[in-house]
This record gives structure tokens, C-alpha cells and sequence, in this order.
């Protein structure tokens, strides 16, 4: 479960920005859109948060910071070598070179123990990361690691509640590496839950990920799994009756006919011995009552993804996971947004407390019938060319509101103001 999100000095970045999926005390929609902490002495959940705001002002930004962070965790004591670079981009409006650090910071929940786990880094090196654990909701310094330029060395503390080989675990992170993916490595049980809250929790999938029909397809394999699919999207288009598989064996046929040769026989040896899966619709028949399969590419736009989402979402609410999305909305009418949202904001459909980070340009999410009001974000950017962030609650805006008019009359910012084109 995600309580806070933090970053400072990546992309559009500068200041630190933090977005947090703590509830206020509000009533409105409080036993849908949000949840008990398992945590004592915290406040209620969030299930959602939208973020707002023009082109270019920082929305993706935001979405590829947590991207980052957990790829970072995952791979960087394995998949690179001492002295490579790190692929960490400062604020880019730098009017000359910084060394300043890039810094990320999460705060959440994972075996009902609320983590506190950052690090900072620049192209070269870690140059700072912490963790604090709280059992029993009292804090844990487990270990936090400094590097000092004077001696080029890093500066390291274990707290005492930290056990295991900690100098054997410290003297094999490399300066590139995080402690916590390199303690993992090395078979630390301590660090697993917050190393499998990044692996096995955090879903994220900003512009660079193409959600594929693959999954969906996959699940539809087991009939059970394919029975929550075809209910998900009955849900949404009752005019699906079925959802048919059908394997074939591979042929060269089955690739475009201007495809080089000499890829289309790189592609054959791959797909030697190997089935296709291909992917029907079943839809009624009005003329003799028997259903029509239609091809999974003869569908339109708005249900070949939906289809794509459909089992990602499920699996996101089965598991209890804590997905960002950038433009949500992309080739989804809004009412299908709307679905998407009442099944993640249903107690009933979400038992397990999956919680969902999105950013959109679809104005007819800031409805209060759907959202809450806490659940609002906006970036925009200042006179620095910096990204900031803000909840719409900084603007105490009164409960029944026209939330959407006011956003597009500008009452909230972060708004694009395009100028009269002349010619």
C-alpha cells in the first residue's frame, strides 16, 4: 500500500514534489474511495489519485520518476558493472552543469509494517539511501549510507535492529548499486518485504509500455480466469458473448507479405514448433440467432483495450497492487474511465485494497459522485520552468462544487493557454 511519493531534482523536477494517498477527515464517498490503514495511527487510504494539468508540465515526469526508482531497486546490483553511468536525468532546465543528486523517496505499507525508503544519485554514483521501518507504528533507523567527495568514500550506519552480515553486505555494494538491491542479492530475508513491494506491488506503465492483448489472452486460458474477463467486459459491452482461443500452428503466411525475407526467416526460426494464439469475439447474430466471431483486430479501438486491460486490472484488484497509469484515458471513452474507477473504488470488487495513481485530460473524472476531493492533483510549471505539484484541496474547494468547470475556467491552474494563431 503506497502512503507518499517523493522525488526532487529528475526531469522537470527541481524543488521536492510529494504526492500522498492520505485521506482527510472528510465523509464524502469515504467507505469507497478510501480504506483503513492496517497501520495504526495512520489515517485512511486513498484508493485513487488523478493528476491534472497542461502538456508538457510535468504529468509523465511523474510517472517516469516512480518508473525509475523501481527499476533502480530491481537492477541495479545486477545488471550493471562498477564505473557504468546511471540513467538518472536532473532537472533539465539547469542553465549550467549540476551534480546535484536526484532523490526519491517512497513511504508504504507491506506486511502490515510501514517502510520509509529513499536514495538519491547522480550519474556516477549513489550518493545517498536510507530505510526506516516502523513495527508496532515506532521508528527504525535499519541502516542509511552517505557519500562524502572529500574522501570519496561512503559513510554508513546500521541501527541496531538491522542483522545479518552487514559489513559483507556493505563491502559488495558498489558505488552504482543500491545496499538494498545488493543485500538481496546476497540473500537478506531482513530487506525482502521491501524489496518485494518494489518487484511484486508497484505495477507502473508510463508512455514507453504499450499494454499488449497478450496478458488478457494468456488469462483467458484458464476457464475460470476467462469467465472474470468475459464479466469485465460484459460489464462494459454486453454485446460480447464469448471469448473463443484458437491455436495454429506458425506459418511464414501469417507475416506481412512486404516483410523482408530475411527477417520473415529470423522470425520462422523463432517461432519454430510453436502454436499462435488467436483471439475471437462472439457477438449476437440478429439474422439467425447463431453468434458472429469476429477477429480480435476487426474490433474497434476503445474494446481491443479495454480487452488489453482487462486482465492487468483484474490481476491489479486480485492482488492488491499499486498501479500508475500515464493517460489512462487513451482510447477509452470516458464512461469506460468511469467503469474502470467504480470497480477500483468497490469495496466489494476491490477486497484487497489496490490503490491506483493516473494522470488524464479526461475533465469528467472531477465529478464528486466519483471522486473525492483529496484525490485531485495538478502539476504546472513556475517561473523556473519547474514542475509543481499540488492537491486540489490547497484550494478548499466546497463539497458539491463543479469541480470541472472550475478546473477548465481556470479557477485551479495548471491549465494550457493557447495563444491566436496568426499568419
Amino acid at each position: 500500500m503506497l502512503i507518499e511519493f517523493s522525488v526532487t531534482n529528475y526531469r522537470s523536477f527541481l524543488s521536492p514534489q510529494s504526492l500522498a494517498l492520505t485521506a482527510n477527515t472528510a465523509a464524502e464517498l469515504q467507505e469507497e474511495n478510501s480504506f483503513v490503514s492496517p497501520v495504526s495511527n495512520l489515517p485512511r487510504l486513498l484508493r485513487s489519485a488523478v493528476v491534472y494539468g497542461p502538456n508538457a508540465a510535468g504529468k509523465s515526469n511523474l510517472i517516469y520518476a516512480i518508473a525509475f526508482m523501481k527499476s533502480f531497486v530491481l537492477s541495479s546490483a545486477k545488471e550493471s558493472q562498477e564505473g557504468e553511468k546511471i540513467d538518472a536525468i536532473p532537472f533539465l532546465f539547469n542553465r549550467q552543469d549540476s551534480r546535484d543528486p536526484s532523490e526519491f523517496e517512497v513511504l508504504f505499507i507491506q506486511d502490515n509494517i510501514r517502510y520509509q525508503y529513499g536514495f538519491a544519485v547522480n550519474s556516477e554514483r549513489v550518493t545517498g539511501e536510507w530505510l526506516f521501518a516502523y513495527p508496532e507504528s515506532r521508528a527504525q533507523k535499519w541502516f542509511e549510507r552517505n557519500y562524502d567527495p572529500e574522501t570519496q568514500k561512503d559513510i554508513w550506519y546500521f541501527g541496531p535492529k538491522f542483522t545479518g552480515l552487514r559489513k559483507v553486505w556493505q563491502e559488495a555494494t558498489r558505488g552504482n548499486a543500491l545496499f538494498l538491491s545488493t543485500a538481496i542479492q546476497l540473500n537478506n530475508e531482513q530487506l525482502k518485504p521491501v524489496f518485494n513491494w518494489f518487484d511484486r506491488k508497484l505495477v507502473v506503465l508510463d508512455q514507453g509500455t504499450s499494454i499488449s492483448h497478450g496478458f488478457s489472452t494468456s488469462e483467458c486460458e484458464n476457464e475460470e480466469k476467462k469467465k472474470k474477463i468475459l464479466k469485465f467486459m460484459n460489464a462494459a459491452d454486453p454485446s460480447i458473448t464469448d471469448i473463443s482461443l484458437e491455436k495454429k500452428e506458425f506459418s511464414m503466411d501469417h507475416l506481412p507479405p512486404d516483410m523482408p525475407q530475411s527477417i520473415k526467416e529470423e522470425i520462422a526460426k523463432d517461432f519454430k514448433g510453436k502454436k499462435l494464439t488467436e483471439l475471437f469475439f462472439k457477438h449476437p447474430s440478429s439474422d439467425n440467432g447463431e453468434d458472429v466471431a469476429l477477429d480480435f483486430d476487426e474490433e474497434s479501438a476503445g474494446t481491443r483495450k479495454l480487452f488489453a486491460m482487462a486482465g492487468p486490472w483484474l490481476d491489479v484488484l486480485d492482488n492488491g497492487l499499486v498501479l500508475f497509469v500515464d493517460e489512462l484515458d487513451t482510447s477509452l471513452h470516458p464512461l469506460l474511465v468511469r467503469f474502470l474507477l467504480n470497480l477500483l473504488h468497490n469495496p466489494e470488487t476491490n477486497k484487497h485494497n489496490a490503490q491506483l495513481v493516473f494522470t488524464t485530460h479526461d475533465t469528467t473524472v472531477l465529478d464528486q459522485t466519483l471522486m473525492r476531493r483529496d484525490q485531485v492533483w495538478f502539476v504546472e510549471k513556475d517561473n523556473e520552468n519547474a514542475t509543481d505539484l499540488y492537491p486540489l484541496s490547497d484550494y478548499k474547494p466546497r463539497k458539491g462544487e463543479a469541480l470541472q468547470k472550475g478546473y477548465l475556467y481556470g479557477r485551479y491552474g495548471a491549465l494550457p493557454f493557447p495563444e491566436e494563431l496568426r499568419f
